[in-house]
Order: C-alpha cells, then sequence, then structure tokens
C-alpha cells in the first residue's frame, strides 16, 4: 500500500468512535520499518493548548479497511 493511499483514508479512534484525522506522514526507523503515522487532527479538536498533529504508533493500528484505519488510543 502506498502513502498516497493511506492519506485517503480517516483515522477513527475504536475508544470512542469519533474521527481523529487524516495521515500527513509515515514515521520510518532506520532500518526501513514503519514505526508510526502522523496525523493531522481535524480543526474541530486544535485548541490553542494541543498540537495538531498526534502520532500513532504502529502497534496502535487496530485494521485498515477501505474508507478508514481504526486505531486504539487514549488522549
Amino acid at each position: 500500500m502506498r502513502l498516497s493511499e493511506l492519506q485517503d483514508k480517516d483515522v477513527v479512534n475504536v475508544v470512542d468512535g469519533k474521527r481523529i484525522g487524516n495521515i500527513i506522514d509515515v514515521k520510518i526507523d532506520n532500518e526501513g520499518r514503519t514505526i508510526g503515522l502522523l496525523v493531522e487532527r481535524y480543526k474541530f479538536f486544535i485548541s490553542m493548548f494541543n498540537n495538531n498533529v498526534v502520532e500513532i504508533k504502529w502497534h496502535q493500528i487496530e485494521k485498515i479497511g477501505k474508507d478508514v484505519i481504526l486505531v486504539n488510543i487514549n488522549y
């Protein structure tokens, strides 16, 4: 799967069912393994005190579907 295909999918948290945002980048370690996704939060979730980018570790991804990516994170 290509990054461009992942970027078209919504990222949804299975803990509360809310959309988090869209993937803007992939984090890769020195050996070329994907270790996480960088997700830009929807404007609705952004406040003056929060960063608008959240890092999701690879092990937090529950399922990559046709339209969405389900993740398990607690804020």
